[in-house]
């Protein structure tokens, strides 16, 4: 495998990249490259109908807002810029699997992705975009589950009955508890509970 020179992660502005951001960032401390932490961003779908060629002002808030967005993530992920590392953010126009494949384009490229269930109206707009940069990268991909306690908060929004038993059994085990740490470990019951 070649040296890893550039990695490229998808920033979102969601709290399920954040964790994606995060590892990227301590990946590019590892293999001492540079880090380019990028947003994709569609129009709006209300302006973007009313006008089949928009203004040049409209696109430059378009862009304006998704500059915001991307620093916005970095801020809640790192105080600001990460400290130590070769940043360069990039905002891009278009379908977000379509930009980061682009963007990855090169064989010492390293992409990093946040995965995780959106809810179904959510899917249908934005896809898959870790699938589809799964499937169509041309280089490794690294794909970043969400953090325990988002996991135990949509395992409370189907089991409403257990949602106690489910946040605390992610809280024990996310990094958050005093005394975990030791990630997710999958499905657990509590003794004497029935299903």
């Amino acid at each position: 495998m070649p040296r890893v020179r550039r990695i490229i992660v998808g920033v979102s502005g969601s709290s399920r990249g954040l964790p994606a951001l995060r590892w990227a960032a301590d990946l590019a401390r590892t293999y001492q490259a540079e880090l380019f932490p990028v947003h994709a961003w569609v129009p709006p779908c209300a302006a973007w109908a009313g006008s089949q060629f928009p203004s040049e002002q409209l696109c430059l808030e378009w862009e304006e807002a998704a500059w915001r967005r991307l620093a916005g993530a970095l801020e809640l992920a790192f105080g600001g810029h990460p400290p130590g590392l070769r940043t360069q953010p990039v905002i891009a126009g278009g379908t977000p699997g379509l930009i980061l494949v682009r963007a990855a384009c090169r064989a010492d490229d390293l992409l990093v992705i946040g995965t995780g269930r959106r809810a179904a109206v959510s899917r249908l707009w934005h896809g898959g975009v870790s699938r589809y940069c799964l499937a169509h990268a041309r280089c490794p991909v690294i794909a970043i589950p969400p953090p325990a306690l988002e996991l135990a908060a949509r395992q409370w929004m189907m089991r409403p009955s257990g949602a106690a038993s489910a946040i605390h059994a992610a809280a024990e085990t996310s990094l958050l508890w005093p005394g975990g740490g030791h990630g997710w470990t999958g499905w657990r019951r509590r003794p004497g509970r029935r299903r």
